[in-house]
């Protein structure tokens, strides 16, 4: 079992753990017109690209700098997401490195025109968008750890209004002029077809602590004591999983400290009896819904 730490709050994962290093990495999408999906990450969510085929047809973008953290796949005519969703992404959540940040980043929403979702949970403040293909979008930045509360063993999470007004004044004067250094993609957000599914897969076999199981028709997940890297619920449940000639998540990156770890995580989804698939330096497996994850060495 991989050593990790001891939990103030939160159900450790019964048998392998993934170390509390543990983040999540890049996320792959599939959209269905490049162009448009750029224009929208670029001038909306302020990334920048990083590369670009030369036949067109992919692109994977960052923040101002440091590593990738969005990578778009183009399936011409691929549909766009239904409202009530489909099993597979929820939203994939761009973490700013302060709440300066967020402010300025709100602010730049208005002056675009965009009206975004806005939720304060406590540990974090959120605000929500959709992409051209409606594929979810939550960005978002962490209060302080030290001022997260737990209750009865599990994190305090809630979805109550947020102050906009107060957020927009932390901005101060400067501009929103993109994604600024340290961004990263702080958690991803799955419809599932089955709770209790979902936490034999990302629980008791990928190795992720409980971290609030309360929340109506979710489960939150996380290594190292976070809030969550991985949220799962059940309010698309009925819908059939993203097919290949859906706008979806094709891959997001858990990113363990070194190759003994993939090696690790490997070894317990193959124990699940879930399939594993061995790449150069990393393993790829899908969740019951098959939705993928490659889990590689930072």
């Amino acid at each position: 079992m991989t050593k990790s730490m001891e939990l103030e709050y939160g159900v450790a994962a019964p048998n392998y753990r993934l170390p509390p290093e543990t983040h999540i990495g890049r996320v792959k999408l599939q959209v269905s017109d490049l162009a448009r999906s750029l224009a929208y990450y670029q001038q909306v969510l302020g990334l920048r690209v990083l590369e670009k085929a030369a036949g067109g047809g992919h692109a994977v973008l960052g923040a101002q700098t440091g590593a990738a953290l969005v990578e778009l796949q183009e399936r011409k005519g691929a549909r766009a997401v239904p409202r009530k969703g489909l099993l597979g992404l929820y939203h994939f959540a761009v973490l700013l490195p302060d709440r300066p940040s967020l402010g300025r980043f709100l602010r730049h929403l208005a002056d675009v025109g965009v009206q975004p979702g806005m939720s304060d949970h406590f540990v974090s403040e959120a605000i929500y968008l959709h992409d051209p293909d409606n594929l979810g979008i939550e960005v978002y930045a962490d209060r302080p750890r030290s001022s997260w509360r737990h209750e009865e063993g599990q994190l305090a999470m809630t979805t109550i209004p947020l102050d906009s007004r107060d957020l927009i004044e932390a901005g101060g004067e400067e501009p929103w002029t993109g994604a600024p250094a340290g961004t990263t993609i702080g958690h991803v957000h799955l419809h599932v077809g089955d709770i209790d599914e979902a936490e034999a897969f990302y629980h008791k076999t990928l190795g992720l602590d409980k971290m609030v199981w309360n929340y109506p028709g979710a489960l939150f997940l996380s290594a190292g004591g976070y809030h969550h890297h991985v949220g799962t619920n059940t309010w698309a449940r009925g819908a059939p999983s993203a097919s290949e000639n859906d706008a979806r998540l094709l891959e997001w990156d858990v990113v363990v400290p070194s190759a003994s770890d993939v090696n690790e995580a490997a070894a317990s989804l193959h124990a699940g009896s879930y399939d594993v698939v061995r790449g150069k330096d990393h393993v790829t497996a899908k969740d019951p819904w098959g939705t993928q994850l490659r889990i590689r060495a930072k």
